[in-house]
């Protein structure tokens, strides 16, 4: 092998070369910067320095605002809902755990708005619809006073007006015949027996005969055999119950007479009125058979006692009826401009801040001076109830903050947290699906991640509940109906109301109550007369009833809840047109889907309040569905 030698000259030429020169400065550098590093600068100490790291590693934890069990080691987006993670605060981890917090950004995606509670006067206007009716304390039959046959009838058709004292019929009477020889014999006698003369003329007095007629008999002594008999009032002819030829007995019912001088306003009026309306209280009408003219009149009575069915009590008004405007049946609409009846300011709330459960009333209340929006539920006790808002009795302030619009997104988003909400008071994880995990859940805690279906299933879930909100909020659709009688349409909405109560049972899952119910929606159906119908809305209704009939009777049989809710199904698809086309009265309908339903075909319901309460599967997906259609009347 050649051996190299190196001399001293040609190191340093070697050492002089550029590329060395630089690796060298790099080697250097490297080593200045190890020293420093080890070493902490006279102002810093050590542990300074690991304070500082530690703050900083504190502020790595990111969560969501409006999920706070979500954890993530990074910035990102939720896996939920896809907001923006915010960095995990010490004032966060002191929230208390009832209470759901919700971002800024995430209030605007929900459309999520507060209002302060304040007092105001509380008044509504309260409509009514009824029909005229005759005075029953006016209304008299006119009778036989003798027995016999009817030779002549000088009151043939109803509607005929007749005066008192006026000659009605004229009528043979073997009896009286006979009682008038008894007068004459008598007077024959009356010398000796003055009582029996007596009695002879009380037995005519009896018969309605005057005194006139009956010193007519005897004075002339003549026996007459038709006699006449003439009207003990005045009044219409309502029904004529005899013609001529007729044989008749004493006490027999000739005419039925109502004077209609005056008559009676009388009103249906639902219970949830009720609380605005009391004796005395002015009540303005008007009817379309007198346009351009309202009558005023003041409440006499009201019914002590609900109608089992339709669920109303009447109220009555009577009236001078000069000039005979206002007749039997006619149809009138009044209103009562109300306040309630003990005087002063309430607590008064919207109603779209209110969930209703049916047993609980419930509001979202935002928690003052937090970070973050925070909101937490409280059940509140109701008052009366107004066109927009309610009456708060008990379970709030005023000055207090509560969400007035966005309710459902809320507790929606409390619902997803295990936070106490509508459905679940106490609190805790619960699954929106039978097998669906949820974030937060054990098992989700123990992978430390959530799994893919529960991300997605939490995520459609929380996109339909706030499209549901906004949905009930601006879909309003305005049916055009078959034009009925008023009064076809108050007996649609007893059956509605019914139908709500059936609805309520199935929700509730109680085999009890949805058969008590279908009986009541049963019997409501059969008091609707068809007869009120013509036409092709006739032939409609004879369609459909024949299905709702079908249908109910087996919802009131003996079977399992299962086939109950089968037909119920089927009953909804046809009662959904029956409200879309007959119309209702005074209602706002929102007509409900589920896809999880009828074996994931699908199948609707009717409700009368914008929460989903799914009546397929009761609590088991109680807020499974969405808003179709809302139907104002």
């Amino acid at each position: 092998m050649k051996k190299v030698k190196f001399s001293s000259n040609r190191f340093i030429r070697i050492l002089s070369s550029k590329y060395i020169k630089g690796t060298l400065l790099v080697i250097a550098g490297f080593l200045a910067a190890v020293i420093l590093l080890n070493h902490p600068a006279k102002n810093e100490t050590a542990d300074q320095i690991v304070v500082h790291e530690h703050s900083e590693a504190e502020i790595t934890i990111w969560t969501c605002a409006m999920h706070p069990q979500i954890r993530m080691d990074k910035s990102g987006q939720c896996p939920i809902c896809g907001m923006d993670l915010i960095p995990l605060q010490k004032s966060d981890t002191e929230i208390d755990d009832q209470t759901i917090v919700i971002s800024e950004s995430a209030m605007k995606l929900a459309d999520v708005e507060t209002s302060i509670v304040n007092r105001g006067y509380a008044s509504k206007e309260v409509f009514l619809y009824g029909k005229i009716q005759p005075d029953e304390k006016l209304l008299q039959s006119q009778t036989a006073h003798i027995p016999g046959r009817i030779e002549k009838l000088y009151i043939n058709v109803t509607g005929e007006q007749v005066k008192e004292g006026q000659l009605i019929a004229r009528i043979y009477s073997p009896e009286l015949i006979t009682a008038q020889k008894e007068l004459l014999e008598a007077m024959a006698i009356s010398d000796k027996y003055p009582e029996v003369l007596e009695a002879s003329r009380e037995k005519l007095h009896n018969w309605k005969l005057s005194d006139q007629q009956i010193k007519d008999i005897e004075t002339s002594a003549n026996i007459t055999s038709v006699f006449d008999i003439h009207s003990n009032t005045s009044g219409i002819v309502s029904s004529r119950k005899v013609k001529e030829g007729d044989y008749i007995s004493k006490g027999t019912v000739l005419f039925d007479v109502m004077d209609l001088s005056r008559v009676w306003a009388v009103f249906d009026a639902y219970e949830s009125d009720l609380p605005w309306i009391s004796l005395g209280q002015n009540v303005e009408f008007t009817t379309q058979a007198i346009p351009g003219k309202s009558f005023i009149g003041k409440i006499s009575f009201i019914d002590p006692v609900i109608d089992p069915v339709k669920r109303i009590a009447r109220i009555r008004l009577e009236f001078n009826n000069a000039g005979m405007q206002l007749k039997p049946d006619l149809f009138i609409n009044g209103i009562i401009k109300s306040g309630t009846q003990d005087p002063g300011q309430k607590l008064l709330i919207p109603q779209s801040a209110v969930l209703w459960t049916g047993l609980r009333s419930i509001v979202y209340v935002k928690i003052p001076d937090t970070e973050f929006p925070s909101f937490k539920m409280r059940k509140i006790t109701l008052g009366a109830t107004m066109k927009d808002s309610y009456i708060v009795l008990d379970g709030l302030k005023e000055g207090e903050e509560i969400v007035t619009n966005g309710t459902f997104s809320v507790d929606a988003a409390a619902q997803l947290a295990g936070k106490p909400s509508m459905m679940n008071q106490d609190g805790g994880k619960t699954s929106a699906m039978p097998g669906m995990v949820m974030p937060g859940d054990s098992k989700a805690d123990n992978d430390k991640s959530m799994s893919e279906t529960g991300m997605s299933a939490g995520v459609e879930n929380l996109k339909s509940s706030v499209k549901n909100e906004q949905s009930a909020n601006k879909t309003t659709i305005v049916p055009s109906k078959i034009n009925v009688s008023m009064y076809f349409t108050m007996q649609l909405n007893s059956v509605f109301d019914q139908y709500i109560v059936l609805k309520n049972a199935f929700v509730e899952s109680d085999e009890k109550q949805v058969k008590q119910a279908g009986q009541n929606v049963q019997q409501a159906l059969s008091k609707v007369d068809m007869k009120l119908l013509t036409g092709d809305a006739h032939t409609q209704w004879m369609t459909i009833i024949a299905i709702l009939d079908k249908e109910i009777k087996v919802i009131v049989a003996d079977t399992a809840i299962e086939d109950q809710r089968k037909a119920f199904s089927i009953f909804n698809d046809k009662f959904y047109l029956v409200v879309k086309d007959f119309g209702l009265m005074g209602k706002t309908v929102y007509y409900q889907f589920c896809p999880m339903a009828n074996n994931s075909k699908g199948a609707y319901w009717l409700s009368e309040t914008k929460d989903i309460r799914n009546p397929y599967y009761g609590e088991a997906m109680l807020t499974c569905g969405e808003i179709k259609e809302t139907l104002n009347y």
